[in-house]
């Protein structure tokens, strides 16, 4: 018998809290948690941003780390131990060659980049540290997970920008379908930094906008769109015999995963949506399910007219019909969009939902003056049937993820 992936502890750090009860508690809540972005007033593009507040580092990464790693690593770490603490899994106990690595990032240490670049500029070379080798790299907080919790399994690192994050949790499947105990998977993502700003800024899709009733609408007829956020999370997945002997509780069941690409353009989407809907059809019958399994869709949600009409017109292709009758959130309103950070903060959404039983809210959109004959949720909704969850992102570029998760009985 094939072994079943499910997911049993999730580590947060994002705008929405420090942590799941604060985390799952500001997303019931309805809070809206883009607020006024100060960090470069002088140079920012932007006017609003997803802000991590109260992360103190030192709380959670030792100073030699601190001096040797990025913010973003510095999320992924906290929120690693969070979640092994979550599942209630000492690492320590384990087979380390039974334990893998999984994460996404699309920008990389931006922040200790942009001080090392200056520095060389500014000084030369002989004031960039040894450590900017190892910091800024994409596969940084996949590796310096590996290292502190001696980890031996297959590391590695997944690059699709916003759609990375779901397909972390396609290899991770793998990972536990071909004899793997756990992998530790997720992303996390601080791109607040100037550089890091003028590269999206030069994608003209951001939203101006100096209100954060008004920043991100994915969905609704004033998008005009999304706003960058920083954070992300980390998640452990176990096999379900694993977690069953040892008396674990798991969130969800990893179902089913799909990967597609539009090869289209380099930065704008296919109008027809036609990749997109191929993700997400053969997601759910990876998963054994049909269509009309589905119980609530969380939406890539771009927070462009455009962009998000592209999604609602996969969506329609995928379930017909029946599109209108589906539950679409994007809880992700609440903290904009974390590039390689959104896609497991959407799943660590979807697995708090099926264990609750309870779709968390879109905020900031109105669903009167959408257009799109979708059945948007605005307030936390309790629906008859919560089982199966489809997860939707997308990235600069072309790419489509999606992902199904199953409630676990």
């Amino acid at each position: 018998m094939t072994p079943r992936a499910v997911i049993t502890g999730l580590g947060v750090v994002a705008p929405t809290g420090i942590g799941v009860a604060d985390h799952w508690s500001a997303t019931l809540a309805g809070k809206c948690c883009i607020t006024p972005f100060t960090r470069y007033p002088d140079t920012s593009p932007i006017q609003l941003a997803g802000q991590v507040e109260g992360f103190d580092e030192r709380a959670h990464v030792s100073n030699k780390l601190i001096v040797q790693t990025d913010r973003f690593t510095w999320f992924a770490l906290a929120a690693t131990t969070m979640a092994f603490t979550d599942a209630g899994l000492d690492p320590a106990s384990m087979d380390p060659y039974a334990v893998s690595v999984v994460t996404a990032a699309a920008s990389g240490g931006n922040e200790f980049g942009q001080r090392e670049i200056q520095s060389l500029w500014a000084q030369g070379s002989e004031t960039v540290t040894a450590y900017q080798s190892i910091a800024w790299f994409y596969a940084a907080s996949s590796g310096q997970i590996s290292i502190l919790h001696k980890l031996r399994g297959s590391c590695g690192v997944l690059v699709a920008d916003t759609a990375g994050g779901l397909d972390v949790f396609g290899q991770a499947r793998r990972v536990i379908t071909r004899g793997g105990q756990a992998v530790v998977v997720g992303g996390t993502e601080a791109p607040l930094t100037p550089y890091a700003l003028v590269c999206q800024a030069d994608l003209q899709a951001m939203s101006t906008a100096g209100d954060a009733g008004d920043g991100y609408r994915p969905f609704d007829a004033a998008a005009g769109g999304y706003l960058p956020g920083e954070g992300g999370a980390m998640v452990v997945v176990e096999s379900l015999d694993s977690a069953r002997d040892r008396g674990a509780e798991p969130y969800a069941e990893v179902l089913g995963h799909a990967a597609t690409h539009d090869a289209h353009h380099h930065t704008e989407p296919d109008p027809g949506g036609r990749q997109l809907a191929r993700a997400m059809a053969t997601a759910i019958s990876r998963a054994g399910l049909a269509p009309h399994d589905i119980d609530v869709v969380f939406a890539d949600a771009a927070g462009a007219r455009g962009a998000d009409g592209i999604e609602v017109a996969a969506l329609r292709q995928v379930f017909g019909d029946a599109a209108g009758g589906i539950p679409v959130t994007a809880p992700k309103s609440m903290v904009g969009r974390l590039y390689s950070g959104g896609g497991p903060l959407d799943v660590s959404w979807a697995a708090l939902a099926l264990r609750h039983g309870v779709i968390p809210p879109t905020v900031n959109l109105d669903p009167a003056s959408a257009g799109y004959g979708l059945t948007f949720v605005t307030e936390p909704v309790r629906p008859e049937r919560l089982r199966h969850a489809l997860v939707v992102a997308r990235g600069v570029g072309g790419f489509n993820s999606a992902l199904v998760l199953g409630a676990v009985g």
